[in-house]
């Protein structure tokens, strides 16, 4: 399998699933909040993507007012685009227009501000993403419209779900849908968070390994419950195999009080062959540094050889500066951080001082 980037699907349907009516004007569904909170997940990921029928129907900027902005990326089946389009014209990110391989030459002439890559001939969105994925687009937002999102998802490339339901509906027959017909993923996905917003509700779902991803780590968050009484963090790690199958568990303080959760865990299997392709769950940040034993977490994660770690909570700076995630990815591991877990963890750990544990949501 091709590395991609993590796909955030983003749309606001009315309760018929219709993304806009169709008036001249643009069916604002979201609210004033949602808005807020749409442009704070714009400046949190690498680039954002639309597709050529929303270029040409809302003309947007795809700027971010509360962070960087995004790469701009879109996708063409017949190049029709504006080069004086908002797309192209506004905010200095780099643009990218993915287009089948018989118009990219022409395609490339008439768009002097975008970079246009060759996406194959029937265009390919694997090779798509595996091309974002080689630019360094770790995160990638997908915006629409209606084809972009029933592609999208119909190829199984969605990771996350971010949907706004508006309290209304457009009752008309001819309205871009939030997804068409297709052929789509078999399975419930999982509901991850459910926030109100002024007058409308985010449902926010995820899928294949991100839901995996986000069980697994509220497992290793609870793990952290049996850390005995201690004066520093309090720690949860799950090891598993490439079938997400547990090979060993551990948290602080298991059988001394010095262990780490990471060390623990990966101390119970060895030079077990499975590791190479293993994923680790810890509810904190590795360590990168510590003073109670010469190797710290990251050392014996890159030691170990395993691949993918994941985690919630960045190790707050209350003894030592932690850059554990940096450095497995400078080694060229995979580190996925899930935040929006890291208040359970806060409240793992409430007996160290200056800890917040108040939601952050």
């Amino acid at each position: 399998m091709s590395k991609r980037p993590y796909v955030l699907a983003s749309a606001a349907m009315s309760l018929d699933g219709r993304l806009d009516d169709t008036g001249d004007t643009r069916l604002l569904l979201s609210s004033p909040a949602d808005f807020t909170r749409v442009d704070r997940v714009r400046a949190s990921v690498d680039a954002i993507l639309v597709g050529a029928n929303t270029i040409r129907a809302d003309n947007p900027r795809l700027l971010s007012r509360s962070g960087p902005s995004p790469v701009k990326v879109t996708l063409t089946s017949t190049g029709n685009l504006d080069p004086d389009a908002n797309f192209f014209t506004t905010g200095e990110v780099d643009k990218l227009v993915y287009a089948p391989s018989p118009i990219v030459p022409g395609l490339a002439s008439r768009l002097a501000n975008a970079t246009v890559v060759d996406a194959g001939d029937p265009f390919d969105p694997h090779r798509m993403l595996a091309d974002l994925a080689d630019r360094g687009i770790g995160r990638l937002m997908v915006e629409g419209g209606e084809r972009v999102h029933t592609m999208f998802f119909t190829e199984d490339l969605v990771d996350e779900l971010q949907l706004v339901v508006a309290p209304l509906f457009v009752g008309d027959g001819q309205a871009p849908r939030f997804v068409g017909p297709g052929k789509y993923p078999q399975g419930r996905m999982l509901l991850a968070e459910v926030r109100q917003l002024e007058d409308v509700v985010l449902l926010r779902y995820l899928t294949g390994q991100a839901a995996k991803d986000h069980a697994r780590l509220r497992e290793a968050i609870t793990l952290a419950d049996e850390c005995p009484p201690s004066t520093t963090f309090r720690v949860g790690a799950i090891v598993t195999d490439a079938d997400d199958r547990v090979l060993a568990t551990g948290y602080s303080g298991e059988t001394d009080p010095h262990d780490h959760a990471e060390e623990v865990a990966l101390a119970k299997l060895g030079n077990d062959p499975r590791l190479a392709t293993a994923t680790i769950y810890s509810s904190l940040e590795p360590c990168s540094s510590r003073t109670s034993r010469p190797a710290s977490c990251t050392q014996h994660i890159l030691d170990a050889g395993i691949p993918r770690v994941v985690f919630a909570w960045r190790e707050p700076a209350l003894f030592v500066d932690c850059v554990g995630a940096e450095t497995l990815r400078a080694a060229g591991r995979e580190v996925v951080e899930l935040p929006e877990l890291a208040d359970a963890v806060k409240r793992t750990n409430s007996h160290l001082p200056g800890i917040n544990t108040e939601p952050t949501s």
